[in-house]
């Protein structure tokens, strides 16, 4: 006789038979605290009776009322995929039923099932996370987050330090399999920043950052349903995991992007996120986020190791746990800001090449990038790729532009971030201002112009769609014919590949400290 209190649930859910619709085939996926059963068009999810140090589903009230709670916070971001809670019962004849009229015995989530091919991390698997899901989809978590009811009761100081001393000892006790020389590096860098950035995560808590987030925010976590990224499987179960700053919510899944190499869809996410909530107070706390994320991966990593009776998956897990360790050690440490700015004609290829740099440039997930075409719609509350009229273009509105980038440029560098700024610097006067900006925050100044054909320049213009800027070709001819003085910036040829360019300013970056 089995000393699992569920297994006759167990057994009963996975025949087909136990289904209302009767679906050819059940498919059971089980984890830590759940198991899942795909019948036909729904997924059952029915909570395992266990108590963890963070989780207790110990008995079928708690498993009810956590089964509540699932669909209630889920339905923020997915109300469609979540069809409700329903019971299993025991009927007077003794058999089980689901949504019968016997005496509850446990409880199921029920979900629309979708196709597994259409999450997020078999797409990131396959290479079809494209940068314009990267934007949609940190407009979706922008979106969340602005809705997410303010918890100023938990997180902050008290809120990290408790995941920082949990990771340093689930990781000090691992040296065993871990390198104890990367155990002692990342512990002891996210024991200092934590300490050195107490009162920043305080004033953040008090401010309203710290919220009802989704706790668990990776890419397995986020489906594509009807081309739509969705967000799900939020944690319910504690508060101390969901209810944490907005950044640190999000740095769960940059970190998980970060760690599969898809380093411009992390900067992409990145710099759509900062677009849409203007929220940089974040940015001094995001390497310690980010490197406390992917030492909680190494330590799940190492548990999940210690269950497995397979040595070939336990040494897969393990390595898997050196990977995350590996990567927390890089990701904690914050990287010296720069301020790089990129001017030249419209059509010179400047987006382009900030796009291939950014990711690149300063502490990950990378640069922030400020685009004048972009800044400038958003004074006008117009999308980036809605176009203005003659008045968003009047030589008062240009000269806000630029005051604008340069303010924004300090506020970013005085964060801690390094920043790019894309725009055509026409005048001294702009490229001077620009370098004062990285002087007045006492960080290194690279100034890049793009020399390029006129015809080249031209054609490029007349080929973009869906882009922040209105340039055309009769806007490119103008500046060519006004003077712009003297350039003391680096020229570079800007007919050579993106890619090539990027190398070379970083190279010249380097050479420059």
């Amino acid at each position: 006789m089995s000393s699992d209190p569920q297994s006759d649930v167990l057994a009963f859910l996975a025949e087909p038979a136990s289904y209302p619709d009767r679906p050819a085939h059940v498919e059971r996926i089980d984890t830590h605290s759940a198991s899942v059963f795909l019948a036909g068009e729904r997924a059952y999810k029915m909570k395992r009776a266990v108590r963890y140090s963070f989780l207790d589903f110990s008995t079928p009230e708690r498993r009810r009322q956590f089964c509540e709670a699932e669909v209630r916070l889920n339905r923020r971001t997915a109300p469609d995929l979540y069809v409700g809670v329903t019971a299993v019962t025991r009927e007077p004849d003794g058999h089980l039923a689901i949504g019968g009229t016997g005496t509850p015995v446990d409880w199921l989530v029920v979900m629309r099932q979708f196709p597994q091919a259409q999450l997020l991390d078999r797409l990131a698997l396959s290479g079809d996370i494209s940068l314009d899901l990267a934007r949609r989809l940190a407009d979706r978590i922008a979106d969340f987050h602005a809705g997410a009811a303010p918890t100023p009761h938990r997180g902050g100081l008290a809120g990290m330090r408790d995941v920082v001393d949990d990771n340093t000892r689930a990781l000090a006790a691992a040296t065993g399999t871990l390198d104890a020389a990367v155990v002692h590096t990342v512990n002891a860098a996210c024991g200092e920043a934590v300490g050195r950035l107490g009162p920043h995560l305080e004033i953040r808590r008090a401010g309203g950052f710290v919220r009802q987030c989704h706790g668990d925010l990776h890419l397995r976590n986020i489906v594509l349903i009807d081309d739509v990224p969705t967000l799900f499987d939020a944690v319910e179960f504690n508060d101390d995991f969901a209810c944490i700053d907005v950044w640190y919510d999000l740095a769960f899944l940059l970190m998980d992007l970060l760690g599969r190499d898809l380093v411009r869809q992390a900067n992409v996410l990145f710099n759509q996120y900062l677009l849409r909530t203007s929220d940089l107070g974040g940015l001094p706390l995001l390497p310690l986020f980010l490197g406390c994320r992917a030492a909680i991966r190494a330590k799940t990593s190492l548990a999940s190791a210690g269950l497995e009776a397979d040595p070939g998956r336990r040494r897969e897990f393990e390595s898997r746990a050196r990977d995350y360790l590996a990567l927390a050690a890089r990701l904690v440490v914050p990287a010296p800001p720069r301020l790089l700015a990129i001017g030249g004609f419209s059509g010179s290829g400047k987006s382009t090449l900030a796009a291939h740099v950014a990711p690149l440039l300063g502490s990950a997930p990378g640069a922030v990038v400020l685009r004048s075409d972009v800044l400038r719609k958003a004074l006008f509350h117009h999308a980036p790729e809605e176009r203005l009229g003659q008045e968003g273009y009047r030589p008062e509105v240009t000269r806000e532009v630029y005051r604008a980038l340069v303010t924004r440029a300090k506020d970013v560098l005085v964060a801690g971030g390094s920043v790019i700024v894309d725009a055509t610097f026409l005048t001294p006067e702009w490229r001077e201002d620009v370098a004062s900006a990285a002087a007045s925050a006492g960080v290194p100044f690279t100034g890049v112009w793009l020399d390029a054909p006129p015809e080249r320049m031209a054609e490029r213009l007349r080929h973009r769609t869906r882009d922040a800027s209105d340039a055309t070709v009769a806007v490119l001819e103008r500046q060519i014919s006004r003077e712009v003085g003297s350039i003391g910036w680096m020229r570079m040829d800007a007919t050579a590949p993106a890619p090539q360019l990027a190398t070379s300013v970083l190279a010249s970056m380097r050479a420059s400290r």
